[in-house]
């Protein structure tokens, strides 16, 4: 058994996510986290809300509300969509809790201590009209390297360069339009270059284990080539405090620096709600624990680079040599499981130009689990993928529907109509010990599968499984046996239907929470097969609002105690139940309704 961390990308709270983000970030950490419990290890999965930087300031602007007040009122909307979509978080919390600050604070001071943090003046990209630092993000231009039109004030999409605002030839603030206007201004940089030697030993280490997405490794290693120190401070008056600068009020750290360092704090948050503050060393002091990063490949740079060189700077294993701070050396990740991009209907998903299909206006037509089976066998696993709703459909009903629902289905029934219970079985012919050999190994296939981030391939594997099922239903012919001398052989058909549709379920619950549940509760269990998340109302650790009254917010939690990753025997005498259809089928219209709905935003 490992101690494994999973740490899922931080959704922003600038609104509410859109069904590209939990196709990155959302379903394959929860599919991972799932199985690995099943599995035997001692998961912990966590993450939150970011919620600092200009981005929410601009959004609080135009609709004439506070930053806090749009980030309460997003954090709330973006906790329930994750909770209607199953994914297991042990805490989802959010970045401006007292106990974020105090870990954000002192990893900066540690890592500015042992002389990682750099200070010198640099030209910040100003808004003329409110005064306010661009994030890099949110100014583009043509990059001054390979001449792309739209690259950003961090980086090049096209050729993956870092860049700064400076660096851009004719920049114009992607918020409005303007020009920004360039000041001089001294922040805190990130030495960089005093850590790519560890760096790039750490990723060298990460290749040889030959573990990491290809994409990702290659993409890593590149953007070390021409590393330059980074700036880890901004002229705002949102976000958390410089350490050392208090005297000076519109000084924060960049949301970036700040925002990784949410794995740690929400860590140490789970740990002091479960009662036990020092828990969370077991995943970051033990060098035997594991950790995964799950997120889009837009994020790869600041979790295989900044984060690293963070961690890297606070242990003090750079170049200036250094020591850790009082939460001791701490683990790097082992993995940055990064997904590409999902295109809806050939368009890049865009917020701001409303190319969106929202993950809770999705929940509220689709079930959750049709939309977790298209992302897990047809999502952006190692290549860009596009979601098109006759592709959806056809999934639905082809797959869904028509293979795994329609075997649940006759299964039950067939067992209701003629035993009403899982019957006692005779001698097993060979065709049914195949199919139960087969089924059962596949416990060995898909796990090693999930385990190594090949989702795509499992659910694949698992539907050739169910195909098997329904092929031994159609060779064996059980609803023709219907005399009284042929009823032991209907039974044993029967029961091995019975307990291939009870392997199944609990290989799928990891895709497919929510029907895994039903499938087990036809059959005579008490659905809970994959545990389920909740949300809980709590108070902040440490801070109170500024009127003095507590500071509440909502959490996702849970208790995960699934069965594990191995054959349960069924129960000769369980009953079964008249089943219901498990998943709905959808009408063709809907393709037409829902491209109709979508009409002005499509090619």
């Amino acid at each position: 058994m490992s101690r494994v961390l999973s740490a899922v990308a931080w959704p922003y709270a600038n609104g509410p996510r859109h069904i590209g983000h939990v196709a990155g970030f959302g379903v394959p950490s929860d599919v991972f986290s799932r199985y690995m419990r099943m599995a035997g290890h001692d998961v912990l999965m966590v993450s939150g809300t970011d919620e600092h930087g200009t981005p929410i300031l601009v959004a609080a602007d135009k609709e004439g509300i506070s930053a806090r007040e749009l980030a309460d009122r997003n954090n709330r909307l973006i906790v329930e969509d994750l909770v209607a979509l199953g994914l297991s978080y042990d805490l989802f919390t959010r970045t401006t809790t007292g106990n974020h600050y105090e870990v954000a604070r002192s990893m900066f001071a540690t890592v500015r201590d042992n002389g990682y943090m750099i200070e010198k003046t640099m030209g910040a990209a100003i808004s003329p009209s409110t005064g306010r630092t661009l994030p890099d993000r949110y100014i583009e231009g043509k990059c001054p390297l390979c001449g792309y039109e739209g690259a950003r004030g961090d980086q090049c999409d096209n050729c993956g360069k870092q860049l700064d605002p400076t660096d851009l030839i004719n920049p114009k603030s992607k918020i409005n339009g303007e020009t920004p206007e360039f000041v001089e201004t001294a922040h805190y940089f990130l030495d960089l270059p005093a850590l790519a030697e560890a760096l790039g030993e750490w990723l060298d280490e990460r290749e040889k284990s030959g573990t990491w997405r290809p994409n990702v490794i290659r993409f890593s290693q590149n953007i070390l080539e021409e590393i330059k120190p980074r700036a880890m401070t901004r002229d705002l008056d949102w976000g958390i405090p410089v350490p050392g600068w208090e005297d000076q009020p519109n000084k924060r750290l960049y949301v970036w620096f700040d925002a990784v360092i949410g794995y740690l704090s929400a860590t140490i948050e789970w740990a002091r709600r479960t009662g036990d503050p020092e828990a969370w060393r077991k995943w970051w002091n033990d060098p035997e624990a594991l950790s995964y990063y799950f997120m889009g490949k837009d994020n790869i740079v600041f979790h295989s680079q900044i984060w690293p060189a963070e961690l890297l700077g606070y242990n003090g294993s750079g170049a200036k040599g250094g020591k850790p701070g009082e939460l001791g050396q701490l683990n790097l990740p082992t993995e940055v499981v990064s997904s590409e991009f999902l295109t809806m209907e050939g368009r890049k998903f865009a917020s701001s130009r409303g190319i969106v299909i929202y993950v809770r206006d999705m929940l509220e037509r689709y079930q959750a689990d049709a939309l977790r089976y298209f992302i897990s066998a047809a999502g952006p696993e190692t290549h860009d993928a596009d979601f098109t709703w006759t592709e959806f459909v056809r999934r639905t009903n082809g797959e869904l529907v028509a293979g795994w629902g329609n075997l649940v289905n006759r299964v039950a029934s067939m067992i209701h109509k003629r035993f009403g219970q899982i019957p006692q079985p005779g001698v097993l012919e060979k065709v049914d010990q195949e199919l139960l050999q087969q089924i059962q190994d596949g416990f060995t296939e898909v796990g090693d599968l999930i385990r190594h981030h090949h989702q795509k391939a499992a659910i694949t594997a698992l539907m050739r499984l169910v195909g098997e099922a329904n092929r031994y239903v159609a060779d064996t012919e059980p609803f023709k046996l219907k005399s009284e001398d042929e009823m032991p052989r209907l039974a044993t058909i029967l029961w091995t239907l019975a307990q291939a549709v009870a392997d199944l379920n609990l290989m799928l619950s990891p895709f497919l929470p929510f029907s895994a549940n039903q499938i087990d509760l036809v059959f005579g269990g008490q659905g809970k097969v994959a545990p389920m998340p909740v949300i809980e109302e709590v108070t902040d650790l440490d801070v109170n609002n500024e009127d003095g009254s507590p500071r509440q917010y909502p959490i996702i939690t849970g208790t995960y105690e699934p069965p594990s990753w191995e054959r349960h025997d069924i129960q000769v005498g369980t009953p079964v139940a008249k089943p219901k259809p498990v998943f709905q089928k959808l009408d063709e219209a809907v393709i037409e309704e829902e491209l109709e709905r979508y009409a002005n935003l499509l090619p």
